[in-house]
């Protein structure tokens, strides 16, 4: 039993599962902010534009009588628009991070370097150097990088 409590906690420690479930309730809270406007702004903009009928009215009967079942396409208009929303934010987040990490990495690509190899000991010396320290040897400069 202690190795199963051994692996487990091995399991939970690593930084991919903590970082899928700081995801996960992030994604949720995230959620109910888009929920909560769709639900509270746009369907409501929506239904002014459709005559001002409202939203929870938007039922297709399959029946007659108060018991009738309805399909609620209301509700369904409602879960699509609150999808795309989700996407296309969840995207642009995205493009965001994406972008960040590429000027990140741009610049770490453009940095000069600071070492070069001795050519006669292949020892790492500072790129100004002229004579490497390790072996002496009196470096030229189409001895460089």
């Amino acid at each position: 039993m202690k190795g199963f409590f051994a692996e487990f906690k091995e399991f939970i420690s690593r930084g991919n599962v903590v970082d899928l479930a700081v995801g996960v309730i992030i994604g949720g809270a995230f959620t109910a902010i888009v929920t909560a406007l769709v639900d509270s702004v746009i369907m409501p903009l929506i239904s002014v534009l459709f005559g001002g009928i409202s939203f929870e009215q938007w039922n297709i009967p399959l029946g007659t009588g108060a018991e009738a079942p309805v399909l609620g396409i209301g509700t369904l208009v409602a879960a699509i628009i609150n999808f795309f929303l989700i996407a296309l934010l969840i995207f642009l987040v995205i493009k965001g991070i994406n972008k960040a990490a590429s000027l990140v990495k741009k610049e770490e690509k453009e940095a000069a370097p600071e070492t070069k190899e001795c050519p006669f000991c292949r020892t790492q010396i500072p790129i100004a150097a002229i004579r490497c320290p390790h072996c002496t040897s009196v470096l030229e400069k189409s001895d460089s990088i």
